[in-house]
């Protein structure tokens, strides 16, 4: 049976909190419909921790707040003096607070953590803007992309970076090529995050082995060219009908599922596949929550 749901009760249905049949995940896919396109039902999260300990303070707090992502007042997101100010690009994320008892937090925790957040916004549409909700009237200045008019949503570097930054309160720029060659992020107090840089093997199965879920992996525009696009590994929480790992990212129409589907434009689940762009383009990746050993 399809049952719509709105994409936050989609995340829940598709996260059971341990185990899951693969057929569940689809059934939950298949029902997730929305005006920003449905997800694929080839592909799902499960989780390890319920999903109200993972993002609960999102769905009920100030932190997930759609209208608090920016410093300036919502009221004055579409105002003359910001149209003037920003264009396009509309007004830039807050600096988040630092998350509280991370510290304490297991390291797979922190990392579904970045999955879960992440997976809030899947839907949103590829847009040259620094945060998601921003949703501008039709005759506001707007960088052309693949969705065809203005709305809400952001382009691969900002969603990374709004990903750490909400769920976190770690800053990373959101400009992707200086993303791609940073040693360190930032929380709101100063204080330095180092980033952990992963070299990656040539074959699919050791990228598989290396990589950890919440991984940031830097693609080039071609295979000896300059990093233009960056996408969060899934990992271990992701979950494919053909088995073939995830990532998530804000990207255009031009990946398919493993049915042959065209994914929609903007930030889905979409497949790693070993002789895809994202895999021949490869360049390395960054790890901002690790251990001694990995």
């Amino acid at each position: 049976m399809t049952q719509k749901l709105s994409r936050r009760r989609a995340l829940a249905a598709v996260s059971f909190g341990g185990a899951a049949s693969l057929s569940g995940l689809t059934m939950s896919a298949q029902g997730f419909e929305s005006d920003r396109g449905a997800t694929s039902a080839a592909y799902g999260l499960v989780y390890t921790h319920p999903l109200e300990q993972l993002i609960g303070d999102l769905t009920d707090s100030e932190r997930g707040d759609p209208h608090r992502e920016s410093e300036v007042p919502h009221r004055d997101w579409y105002s003359q003096r910001e149209r003037r100010r920003m264009g396009s690009w509309g007004p830039k994320a807050r600096t988040y607070p630092p998350l509280p008892g991370l510290e304490a937090r297991p390291l797979e925790w922190k990392r579904e953590r970045v999955i879960a957040t992440a997976a809030r916004f899947i839907g949103y549409g590829y847009q040259h803007h620094h945060i998601p909700d921003w949703d501008p009237p039709a005759d506001w200045p707007w960088q052309s992309t693949c969705v065809g008019h203005n709305g809400k949503g952001f382009d691969c570097s900002n969603f990374t970076s709004f990903v750490y930054n909400q769920g976190f309160g770690i800053r990373v720029t959101a400009a992707v090529a200086d993303q791609s060659n940073v040693h360190r992020a930032f929380e709101s107090s100063g204080r330095a995050i180092e980033l952990r840089r992963i070299e990656l093997p040539k074959d699919l199965a050791g990228r598989q082995e290396i990589l950890r879920t919440g991984d940031l992996l830097y693609i080039r525009g071609r295979e000896d060219g300059p990093v233009t696009h960056v996408v969060i590994w899934v990992g271990a929480v992701g979950r494919s009908t053909s088995g073939v790992p995830l990532v998530m990212d804000s990207h255009g129409p031009n990946v398919r599922d493993d049915e042959g589907r065209s994914i929609p434009c903007g930030v889905q689940l979409r497949p790693f596949r070993a002789k895809s762009w994202y895999s021949r383009c490869a360049s390395h990746a960054h790890r901002i929550f690790h251990k001694a050993s990995g």
